[in-house]
């Protein structure tokens, strides 16, 4: 699926990222979203690199990545933490400065590492959400029924992580089938590397975890955080069919947060890099130039 990417593993000072790198030109760093992997890119990574240094890694906890130990206050699953290891994994790579794209956690998690290491993010884009404070706020009966996992996922160990663990493909099937169209987007290779990484009970946890800590540790970040914007353009991408277009003013909450908000729906719902490669891929490439 990455033709011409080199695959390694990168240390990190809290994890092992499992990290690909393919192309030429400026770097571009991709973080996908839950219950994926950077599979998730692979109907536009190919392409990006006519123009870019394109860098995808498994979020810790996720993929092939390492699964750390958690704490009670499920801090090694912070935003804050995971977006180190990518700020480490970029510094290893040579990068100093570098393009940033997220889908879903990965854009919360390029959200922070945005707010904690804005000298290293020329330009952001988030795919499909709205900051996570703004959501959780924000949260009425209309989101939770669409967003019923936020609550499912951080209820108490080892609640959510045994009734996923009884049957994980049926819960990863009806999970990405929920995202506005079906599973049909979804190719039956990245599929497969999806169920893959979702048997691993240690993953299981990892992503409670990843979703505990949004509910705790994060808001308390990002409330510390409310007076600070993002000074790099911010990109907006989100489903039209989605719930972010039902719930909530995607600019409008982007525009709390940062001083150059540009974005715009797109004609499909959740998983945007699978539904609609070609205009994700256009997006980017018109807004991340220097």
């Amino acid at each position: 699926m990455f033709e011409g990417f080199e695959q390694q593993r990168i240390q990190t000072s809290g994890a092992e990222i499992n990290c690909l790198k393919g192309g030429g030109g400026p770097p571009l760093l991709l973080l996908h979203g839950y219950p994926q992997t950077h599979v998730m890119w692979h109907k536009i990574a190919n392409r990006l690199t006519e123009r870019y240094t394109v860098v995808i890694t498994d979020l810790r906890g996720y993929g092939d990545s390492s699964k750390p130990a958690s704490d009670e206050n499920h801090t090694p699953y912070s935003k804050r933490q995971m977006a180190l290891d990518q700020v480490e994994v970029m510094t290893e790579l040579g990068f100093d400065e570098f393009f940033l794209a997220g889908h879903d956690r990965g854009a919360r998690v390029a959200h922070r590492l945005t707010l904690d290491h804005p000298a290293r993010v020329k330009k952001l884009a988030v795919l499909d959400i709205a900051p996570t404070l703004a959501m959780y706020r924000k949260t009425d009966d209309a989101f939770a029924r669409a967003y019923y996992h936020w609550f499912f996922l951080i209820q108490p160990e080892p609640l959510p992580e045994r009734l996923i663990g009884a049957d994980p493909e049926f819960y990863l099937r009806v999970k990405c089938g929920l995202g506005g169209a079906g599973l049909r987007h979804f190719s039956t290779e990245a599929f497969t590397e999806y169920q893959r990484c979702f048997a691993n009970p240690e993953t299981v946890h990892a992503t409670c975890e990843d979703y505990r800590a949004a509910a705790t540790i994060d808001l308390e970040h990002d409330e510390a955080d409310l007076a600070t914007r993002i000074e790099c353009p911010v990109l907006v991408l989100w489903g039209g069919n989605g719930v972010i277009e039902r719930c909530f003013d995607a600019l409008a909450e982007w525009r709390e947060r940062a001083n150059d908000v540009r974005g715009q729906s797109l004609p499909g719902g959740h998983y945007l890099a699978e539904e609609l490669p070609e205009e994700t891929r256009a997006e980017f490439e018109t807004f991340f130039v220097d």
